[in-house]
């Protein structure tokens, strides 16, 4: 089977959010807004000079949807980041995956994109996987649980403002627009809260920026050639990945009912995919 374009993008966006993921935890030890503030720098290092080279505006045409997509992506980091750096990494992964739950509903009022009623009960099987994770976890909170919803919620706002933007503007632009919001917000938050990167905290700093940059545009671009419930779910895949490094790297293990959520994270994924198909 001939995979489109648009997942053949998501796939490649999947695998290397997860090598971002790992070079996160890899500075827990470094507040999650300065790391944020790091990575959006580098993004807007990137973004920009590629925009210079292609001689493509900076501020794009429909500011308003474009200060939206960076403000709600900036909100869906900092919860992400922070809950990333405080538990094993699958687990936060998984809840991660919710973001596409919330970007397919809310798709149904900003973008218009219809959704099954047999989506929501994949979708529903998926949200349970997640449960069971937390309820079987003790390294894992209400207040852990909370904030992956928060960064799931805001995440599907993001991509819904991507997908608005679809026929107006470049990939970077909307990439850029994360950075201008974020980096004065960071900036301003890291004055209270600030630990002095050293050694190899430097290189995993960089590679979270560049590996961010690369995921953010396949990404990107994925959810501007196809329908977002259709993409969206492939994020899933990356709980794999999350798997094996988290193993391998951090040597992070599950009981058997962890192990039965992410399982269900999956089905609910398999059987909307199958769907859609």
């Amino acid at each position: 089977m001939q995979l489109s374009k648009g997942v053949q993008y998501m796939i490649i966006a999947a695998f290397v959010f997860s090598l971002m993921k790992v070079c996160i935890k890899q500075v827990s030890h470094i507040p999650a807004v300065e790391v944020i503030l790091f990575r959006s720098i580098i993004s807007l290092v990137i973004s920009g000079y590629f925009l210079m080279r292609q001689k493509v505006s900076f501020w794009g045409n429909n500011r308003k949807v474009l200060i939206l997509r960076g403000a709600t992506g900036a909100l869906s980091l900092v919860l992400f980041f922070s809950l990333l750096q405080q538990i094993p990494l699958a687990a936060a992964a998984s809840m991660q995956y919710l973001s596409p739950v919330f970007s397919a509903i809310l798709g149904v009022y900003i973008v218009k994109e219809k959704v099954n009623w047999k989506q929501y009960l994949f979708f529903g099987i998926s949200f349970l996987g997640v449960l069971v994770i937390q309820g079987f976890d003790t390294r894992i909170s209400m207040l852990h649980l909370a904030m992956g919803l928060g960064a799931s919620f805001f995440a599907g706002l993001a991509y819904n403002w991507v997908r608005l933007l679809k026929t107006s503007e470049h990939p970077l632009v909307i990439i850029l627009y994360f950075p201008l919001v974020t980096i004065p917000l960071a900036g301003i938050a890291t004055c209270f809260d600030w630990v002095t990167p050293v050694g190899w905290d430097w290189f995993f700093l960089l590679l979270v920026g560049i590996f961010t940059q690369i995921a953010q545009f396949y990404m990107t671009k994925s959810y501007q050639l196809e329908e977002i419930s259709k993409v969206s779910i492939i994020n899933y895949t990356g709980l794999l990945y999350s798997l094996g490094f988290g193993f391998f790297i951090f040597g992070e293990t599950y009981d058997w009912m962890s192990y039965t959520g992410m399982f269900l994270v999956i089905l609910g994924v398999i059987l909307n995919v199958r769907f859609k198909k």
